[in-house]
């Protein structure tokens, strides 16, 4: 018996009591370790504390009742926050917005399921297509991580501020910043939308030639993300490696329009032969 098969039996005591009190020692005895040997295992198994799990999962159960007229305060409560306050700071902190920003707009984020080791084949086959050269008005990103800023970038609309009220396909791309020796991370809209308020932005050129387009599997609200995350991987783990291609080393960006409530979207990746 291996030691997901003991990592397991915890998960499933945790996800039978998101709504009661959760106790390391009570999680420990439930995979047959020592507290201290529980910690150091869960982690190496999933890559987070049993804390850090906990909480993540109850975050997304609490999203996912989110569009009740229930209080938000009430559902959290039931989750064990026991203030408001409390359960504001985990969001933001998870998040990168308000909860109330959140319930406002619906926006996609990044959730997380309960962790099953038994993971299915994911496969995603490319469109091979030239591109002509175009041109983004995008705001930087000022988080480390793209679906925190995405999740900023649709909850407040900054989309329709850059449009003038017009919905539009959003881009969100990748630039390797030569200067500071990092990836930088953009979203905004192509530059003939851009008939609304630009302020804070930059123009970024997109160019022209080949590129592998990859249109993410269609799913639901709370899993898109998370779909989104599994086909990069699978781009740069499986595809990429395998294609007899080589990325041009150019912009690779993903576009989407939100309001469309489609949950699939389309990764465009530069080739060269």
């Amino acid at each position: 018996m291996d030691y997901k098969t003991h990592i397991m039996r915890a998960i499933n005591y945790i996800e039978n009591n998101l709504k009661n009190e959760i106790k390391l020692s009570d999680c420990a005895r439930a995979a047959g370790y020592s507290a201290y040997h529980f910690i150091r295992v869960f982690k190496e198994a999933t890559g987070l504390t049993p804390a850090d799990y906990i909480r993540k999962r109850r975050l997304t159960e609490i999203i996912k009742r989110m569009r009740q007229d229930a209080p938000i305060s009430e559902i959290a409560f039931e989750y064990g926050f026991n203030s408001k306050e409390n359960f504001t700071r985990a969001f933001v902190s998870e998040h990168n917005i308000l909860p109330t920003e959140y319930k406002s707009a619906l926006n996609s984020l990044k959730l997380y399921e309960a962790i099953n080791f038994e993971i299915p084949p994911f496969e995603v086959l490319p469109e091979l297509t030239y591109l002509e050269p175009f041109s983004v008005i995008a705001y930087k990103s000022d988080e480390a991580c793209p679906p925190k800023f995405w999740n900023k970038y649709n909850s407040r609309k900054w989309s329709k501020k850059l449009s003038g009220g017009k919905v539009c396909e959003d881009y969100g791309i990748s630039a390797w910043n030569k200067n500071e020796n990092k990836l930088d991370y953009f979203i905004g809209i192509r530059k003939n939308n851009a008939l609304g308020d630009t302020d804070g932005t930059v123009e970024l050129s997109i160019p022209g030639g080949l590129y592998a387009v990859f249109t993410t599997p269609r799913t639901s609200h709370f899993d898109f993300v998370n779909t989104i995350h599994r086909t990069w991987n699978y781009i740069y783990n499986k595809w990429l490696p395998n294609s007899g291609y080589r990325h041009t080393g150019g912009c690779e960006f993903e576009s989407y329009v939100e309001e469309s409530r489609a949950y699939s979207e389309k990764i465009y990746i530069p080739l060269e032969g």
